[in-house]
């Protein structure tokens, strides 16, 4: 205690003494202390930056999702727009290339899938049962073209053998010289995305781009409904009779929403 009530009377002393000036005590303490305290201090700032840095890093991160996300919205909307137009322009020209004199309850109906092989071309829709869809009926196109015929309903869905299937047959008519014939899928000309059509009118003079139609013969299918054009005319294998080769006048590859006639009426 004693000692210690020296010392710090010689250190006020000598502070006196010196004006002001540290003591070579206070001056050892602080050479050693002072690089001690400014790594300390350059230490604590570094740390400090570097969570500032990495704090606003976080919230750039984070606007960013935020960004993003507001952009994969807008996009979405837009399709959504896009879509709703295009659906539009499609219910506008089945309604303004509607045949007259004539009555269809049609249901739209959007192509959720396809199949094309070697055996077989048919198309997924999005409707069936439940929205009055049955097995036979008409599936045109935003052009009033023939797309095919349903071959089989569930509740939601449907599935389209499309006209250039190998199992199709229906009545078709000749647009220019007003005969009647068969319009069939065939294996062959199904990979060419074609089909043919079959028992010609005798002394028949069919050309290139010759239009086909439907002849609702039979009452299961609607007359006048655009199936296609004539390519040209072949000889079939026994080479005793003529067929004519038939491109659809519908993109069957570029369909995404189509037309099921689930009803209709024809005044000729």
């Amino acid at each position: 205690m004693i000692a210690a009530i020296l010392l710090a009377l010689v250190t006020a002393v000598v502070s006196m003494l010196l004006g002001g000036t540290a003591n070579p005590l206070a001056n050892f303490f602080g050479i050693i202390t002072t690089p001690v305290r400014n790594g300390i201090n350059a230490v604590t700032g570094w740390v400090e930056e570097k969570y500032t840095d990495a704090f606003e890093l976080e919230q750039i991160k984070e606007d960013n999702q935020e960004l993003k996300r507001r952009v994969a919205e807008l996009e979405a909307k837009e399709r959504e727009y896009e879509e709703a137009i295009q659906e539009n322009e499609r219910l506008y020209n089945l309604l303004e290339l509607t045949p007259k004199n004539r009555s269809f309850d049609k249901e739209a109906a959007m192509v959720t899938a396809r199949s094309t092989s070697n055996w077989e071309s048919t198309l997924t829709l999005s409707k069936g049962s439940g929205q009055g869809i049955a097995v036979d009926d008409c599936v045109v196109d935003e052009y009033w073209n023939l797309v095919g015929v349903v071959a089989e309903v569930g509740e939601n869905w449907c599935t389209v053998r499309t006209l250039i299937d190998a199992d199709i047959e229906m009545g078709g008519q000749l647009t220019r010289t007003g005969g009647a014939a068969i319009l069939e899928g065939d294996l062959a000309l199904m990979g060419e995305g074609k089909l043919k059509l079959t028992y010609l009118p005798e002394n028949t003079q069919l050309i290139s781009g010759d239009l086909v139609s439907t002849s609702g013969l039979g009452g299961v299918y609607p007359s006048g409904i655009v199936a296609g054009h004539v390519e040209e005319v072949r000889t079939d294998v026994s080479g005793m009779t003529d067929y004519a080769v038939i491109v659809p006048e519908t993109d069957l590859s570029s369909l995404k929403q189509v037309f099921v006639i689930k009803d209709f009426d024809i005044v000729e």
